[in-house]
């Protein structure tokens, strides 16, 4: 356990809450998860603090899976292949991690961030399929097209860079996959279990990983995760697409003053 004051052992339990109930919902709990650790550990090398990150967020998101699981109509096999694909693309992204600059990645994904705002805004029947996907026939093609691209190429990402990643792998399963933005959401719960412990297998490997911060906080993404995987469920498509909208220009402000101020 790194030397940190009680206060901000508080402020990190309740920041790890909250991503947890952001990412259980629609993706992207990193957008305030990683900052509060970077802000929380000025002293603590940067791969430690994302080693950490991914320890922490694991949690959260099995325990999202699992309530999502139970009643939604998530398609288990698939999803399993899709993070079998993210799973080994998180690895090798983390693996290449340390060669790339962050200063590159912010202005093109940020680009895709508000062509991705627009879409949804433009679209406002985008994700609101009937019966999650189910009625309408999803082809093979499509289904490998969601195993190679999305879970190879959004897996990659994770590893390498993160911001973003549940967000992106529920519109890219919403567009590939039919599904409405519950299920979708419920599918990249399952995927994202694969890539955060593909990239924690390597940060763990390197010795990157705070493990007593890091269980602490677990408790409270945990946490966090159960209740927005309930609030998804019960309140359905349209609240999700709120947060989505939300999470993306939060993301995209983000990543501007990270880039430019």
């Amino acid at each position: 356990m790194p030397d940190i004051t009680l206060t901000t052992l508080v402020v990190l339990c309740l920041a790890a809450a909250a991503a947890g109930w952001i990412d259980a919902v629609v993706g992207g709990g990193g957008l305030l998860l990683l900052p509060a650790l970077l802000l929380g550990l000025p002293h603590v090398p940067a791969a430690h603090v994302l080693g950490t990150n991914k320890a922490v967020a694991v949690v959260g998101t099995s325990g999202a899976a699992v309530t999502y699981v139970r009643k939604a109509p998530v398609k288990v096999g698939t999803a399993v292949r899709i993070g079998l694909m993210a799973l080994a693309g998180s690895m090798t992204g983390a693996f290449f991690a340390a060669g790339i600059s962050s200063d590159v990645l912010r202005p093109v994904i940020m680009v895709v961030l508000l062509a991705v705002a627009a879409f949804v805004m433009l679209r406002p029947q985008f994700g609101k399929e009937a019966g999650g996907g189910t009625d309408r026939q999803v082809t093979r093609a499509r289904t490998v097209t969601a195993i190679v691209l999305v879970g190879g190429g959004i897996g990659f990402y994770d590893g390498l860079f993160g911001p973003g990643t549940g967000t992106f792998l529920v519109l890219a399963l919403t567009a590939v996959l039919h599904l409405d933005l519950v299920t979708a959401s419920a599918t990249a719960k399952i995927v994202n279990v694969c890539t955060n412990a593909g990239a924690l297998a390597m940060f763990a490997y390197q010795g990157s990983v705070l493990w007593q911060l890091a269980a602490l906080m677990a408790v409270f993404n945990l946490a966090g995760g159960l209740l927005g995987a309930r609030m998804a469920l019960r309140k359905g498509s349209e609240f999700v697409r709120g947060v989505l909208l939300v999470v993306v220009f939060s993301l995209v402000a983000k990543l501007a003053f990270d880039q430019w101020a």
